[in-house]
């Protein structure tokens, strides 16, 4: 059996990276976040948000309460009106895709590294026990 070092994994990695980057999803993903950018109501609401955002921690700070929930108010009316923009409502889905075929790469090395471990040290994949920990639990025989 071959073993790799950790700049020969590293650099694998990051080929998997460029692959992953030239997807439709990646490139759906990119599209969609350049018209966000360009987009001057979105962008000004998101500016607006900022700005009562850090308002809301000094009146946190300053403890006035009343006036943190009215800027908190509005920060929740203004997230609604963003999140009702088209454009951002497919800015979200798409990232939930891109998050999803993330999770579902990192979700496969994990499992495939586990099994590998598990089937190179003569365990059992479906108990999800290496080979060690089954000869660890086999009792001494009698001789």
């Amino acid at each position: 059996m071959h073993e790799y070092t950790r700049k020969e994994i590293l650099d694998e990695a990051k080929h998997l990276a460029k692959m992953l980057a030239n997807t439709e999803e990646i490139d759906r993903f990119k599209k969609v976040e350049a018209k966000i950018n360009e987009n001057q109501k979105v962008q000004h609401l998101i500016k607006r948000i900022k700005a009562l955002q850090k308002q809301a921690v000094n009146l946190q700070a300053y403890g006035k309460p009343e006036a943190q929930q009215k800027v908190e108010k509005e920060i929740e009316q203004l997230q609604n009106e963003i999140d009702a923009i088209p454009i951002v409502q497919e800015f979200k889905e798409i990232q939930i895709v891109v998050n999803d075929v993330l999770q579902l790469v990192t979700g496969t090395i994990a499992r495939e590294v586990t099994t590998e471990v598990i089937e190179s040290t003569g365990g059992d994949v479906l108990a999800g026990e290496t080979g060690s920990k089954r000869k660890s639990m086999t009792p001494p025989s009698n001789h």
